[in-house]
């Protein structure tokens, strides 16, 4: 078994898993163009379906042109606490892939699998680095694609924060209790060999 982060896993598994979570407080420090790129990179790697690599990550740095634009598609709840991140990201896929051989973009059934692939990548870097990166799903989601500019034929898949991990005292009172690294479902509940 593997422990780390006052959480433990059932099997042996490498401790940047278990370190990787996403906490709310940040610090609001400066992040580095190169340190994001670094992120970036990482999650270019992850596999996709015929290599098609359908994400796209639209971002800003704290206290740049961008910045507002971005944290203004984030929900209200969601703007109380990733105002203090140092970068915002939010993460598009391509609904198509071009086939080796083929002219025609064809329908990707596996865009958002894809790219939640590059988004994990991205997420275990930041964690790897030192930095937390928190994804979201509570944003403005019409208006982020008029916002954001996004060409038909993409899919807004979720907005992150990331940042240095700060004191939870930084968050509304409400919020500081559940700024611990949350537990996770026994294998049992979700995985079965042979049929579901």
């Amino acid at each position: 078994m593997t422990t780390a982060n006052s959480r433990t896993a059932d099997h042996p598994i490498e401790k940047i898993f278990l370190e990787r979570w996403s906490p709310r407080a940040f610090t609001g420090e400066e992040i580095s163009e190169a340190t994001l790129r670094t992120m970036f990179e990482a999650a270019r790697w992850a596999p996709s379906s015929y290599n098609s690599q359908p994400w796209r990550f639209i971002y800003a740095r704290r206290d740049n042109a961008h910045w507002d634009k971005l944290l203004g598609l984030l929900n209200e709840f969601n703007r109380s606490w990733a105002k203090t991140a140092s970068a915002l990201v939010f993460i598009v896929s391509s609904e198509t892939m071009s086939l080796p051989g083929k002219d025609t973009p064809v329908p990707s059934r596996t865009h958002s699998f894809d790219t939640g692939a590059a988004w994990a990548y991205l997420a275990l870097q930041a964690a790897y680095m030192g930095w937390h990166a928190h994804g979201m799903a509570g944003i403005e989601w019409d208006r982020a694609y008029t916002a954001l500019k996004v060409p038909a034929g993409y899919q807004v898949e979720a907005a992150v924060a990331i940042g240095r991990q700060g004191p939870k005292t930084l968050l509304p009172e409400a919020l500081q209790a559940r700024e611990v690294p949350s537990p996770r479902k026994p294998l049992s509940d979700f995985v079965s060999e042979g049929s579901f």
